[in-house]
């Protein structure tokens, strides 16, 4: 039971605390839930790793701020996210937008995981052709060998000439 409570508790307490001041929230309960959602995906600019909804920067209340008068003048989620990539441009956005300039971001992960997959098969390849072993000599080609093999040991003793 103690564990139990332990774990609850230690989830509870990893759950990251969202720093919307209350004189920020909005009266009108819908608009406050869009307003989060929105600002879960909006990038903080001092931060840069966390959400406006997340950050306590004087910046990213700002930017909060400016969500919620945006979706009280009427302005649509999208409007706002365009609003704000048209000011502060697409790096804004906390997951970036699917355009040329950002396919080495989107699809540079899987090319590189394609390319190691494909490092890793032709060096399982060239283990597996080292490690096979050679067909035997045929009788004929083992009596050439060895033919040759007695001439290279009688020249370097001396005993035969080599040709000329």
């Amino acid at each position: 039971m103690i564990r139990a409570m332990i774990l609850v508790l230690t989830l509870i307490a990893a759950v990251p605390a969202a720093a919307v001041q209350p004189d920020e929230i909005l009266s009108d309960p819908a608009l406050e839930a869009r307003a989060r959602e929105l600002s879960a995906r909006v990038r903080c600019l001092v931060c840069q790793n966390q959400s406006i909804d997340d950050s306590n920067a004087d910046l990213a209340r700002d930017l909060r701020k400016l969500v919620r008068e945006r979706l009280v003048a009427g302005a649509g989620d999208q409007q706002v996210l365009d609003y704000l990539t048209d000011r502060y441009g697409p790096f804004v956005l906390l997951e970036p937008p699917r355009m040329r300039s950002t396919w080495l971001l989107w699809y540079g992960p899987f090319a590189l995981l394609g390319l190691g997959a494909a490092g890793i098969a032709v060096a399982a390849m060239v283990r597996a052709r080292r490690r096979e072993a050679p067909e035997p000599l045929s009788a004929e080609e083992q009596s050439r060998l060895e033919a040759l093999l007695s001439d290279e040991a009688a020249e370097a003793d001396g005993t035969r000439e080599a040709p000329r």
